[in-house]
């Protein structure tokens, strides 16, 4: 089996990935049908309307995802999904009754983004280490990989599916197509064999068990410095459902049709890059920072497209650059995590990746409304470039790295650790750096200097961890 979907070969995670496919279709379908609703039936095509709905849907997960978390390290994952995938599907086809019935109001429309948004935010990181029961240890970030690769081939599909069902049937049949496809991820759940499950380790209970997750991202600096990137681009670049919908509608005077294919087109990118890090065995922080700076070239270049078709042009190397910073991410905070950590550290990345979208949302909207769509874009786009080149100065300093071009021989870009002095412990026992005899690193007179080579991001994380 090709490196690339070698993940495919365990029984339990092929039914994931097929149910998953299913259901993220609809799930993309339903987002579609929900901004163009609100774009073009229940508001005056204001983009601040379409963008407080998107800030609702993702707002509890800043309340309610670091309980999510804990949560996902004490209970048996599997029935909590089906739990999270039963009320998904109710809420879809609630909203879906309410449009068919020519009753549903603005109004109605948040609130249930809301409601999907408290199922959601409990979903997503039980979601997110549940893979890890599912294939061994060593086949995790491929399984990550495959994960957004399945999500982003829905994305491929779903969007135009949905234009194409709008403009036939209207919003509200897609609604109740979307609440039938989270049949096929319970489905896929409930005939998994249990005794193949790769169990990880659960919480005990415990008083503070999240400040103690809080306390473990806190002495890891790879970690924080994942999560500011990803906190800022996605903040005010990966919007594109409201970017989209207004260069679409208002730029290039379009259709749902049109809107469905641009992110059918930028979910061609997305889907290169999730196949991409299927295949990569251990991605890095600077991976991180490198995509982030692509992006926010990639997406600066998107909002200066003269037409339509070039503009769609653009979106494939946006959806390149964003899927790789994510999946990047993702990958390797889970990769170099404690197990029984891994559920409230990923809670709390999941608060920095989608609660930022109810602070960014709206001032993206006003934007977009105030200076024109090409600004709600280019405001992504130069957020992304300031914060991944802060990052890149930061890391640079902080962990004694330097990077070398060579413009005619391979690699052409070299990551070099420098060597650094470092303290180690005498025979008396004093400590290095790490140790605690001083806040300024100081160890005890019994200390030696030796040149040592300075471990990269992730090797230093992981001492830390072990630390």
């Amino acid at each position: 089996m090709s490196p690339t979907f070698t993940s495919l070969q365990y029984r339990n995670y092929r039914l994931w990935f097929t149910g998953a496919l299913v259901a993220n279709i609809g799930t993309w379908m339903q987002r579609v049908a929900q901004d163009w609703l609100v774009l073009t039936q229940l508001s005056d095509e204001s983009g601040v309307a379409v963008g407080v709905t998107t800030a609702l849907q993702f707002a509890p997960v800043l309340f309610l995802s670091a309980w999510a978390g804990l949560l996902a390290d004490r209970v048996d994952r599997r029935k909590l999904l089906v739990a999270t995938q039963v009320g998904q599907s109710m809420l879809a086809l609630g909203l879906g009754a309410l449009v068919l019935g020519g009753h549903a109001q603005l109004w109605h429309v948040y609130a249930f983004a809301a409601a999907l948004g408290c199922v959601s935010a409990i979903d997503a990181p039980v979601r997110q280490t549940f893979v890890a029961e599912l294939v061994p240890a060593h086949r995790l970030s491929n399984a990550v990989g495959l994960n957004s690769a399945s999500f982003n081939a829905a994305r491929l599909i779903g969007p135009g599916l949905a234009g194409l069902l709008i403009a036939a049937v209207g919003t509200g049949w897609v609604f109740l197509i979307n609440a039938l496809t989270f049949g096929a991820t319970i489905l896929s759940l409930t005939c998994m064999r249990t005794s193949e499950l790769h169990r990880m380790p659960t919480a005990p209970r415990a008083k503070g068990q999240i400040r103690e997750g809080v306390r473990y991202v806190r002495n890891r600096t790879d970690i924080i410095v994942i999560m500011v990137v990803v906190g800022v681009v996605s903040t005010f670049g990966l919007n594109f459902q409201l970017t989209s919908a207004m260069m679409a509608r208002t730029e290039f005077g379009r259709g749902a049709g049109e809107y469905g294919i641009l992110g059918s087109v930028l979910a061609i990118g997305s889907l290169t890059g999730a196949l991409l890090a299927a295949r990569r065995e251990r991605p890095r922080v600077r991976l991180v920072i490198g995509a982030a700076f692509g992006f926010g070239i990639a997406s600066g270049v998107m909002a200066l497209m003269p037409t339509y078709p070039s503009f769609a042009v653009a979106c494939i190397p946006v959806g390149l650059a964003s899927l790789t910073m994510m999946t990047a991410a993702n990958s390797t905070i889970q990769l170099s995590t404690d197990p029984a950590m891994r559920g409230r550290v990923m809670a709390l990345y999941m608060i920095v990746f989608l609660g930022a979208t109810p602070v960014g949302s709206p001032v993206v909207g006003w934007v977009g409304e105030t200076f024109g769509p090409r600004w709600a874009i280019g405001i992504g786009s130069i957020s992304a470039l300031l914060v991944s080149t802060g990052a890149a100065v930061w890391a640079a300093r902080a962990w004694h790295v330097q990077v070398r071009y060579h413009v005619t021989s391979r690699p052409h870009v070299e990551v070099v650790h420098l060597e650094v002095p470092t303290l180690v412990a005498g025979p008396d026992g004093g400590r290095g750096p790490e140790g605690p005899d001083g806040p300024d690193g100081t160890g005890g007179p019994g200390d030696r200097l030796v040149t040592a080579r300075r471990l990269g991001a992730q090797d230093a994380a992981d001492q830390q961890s072990a630390a």
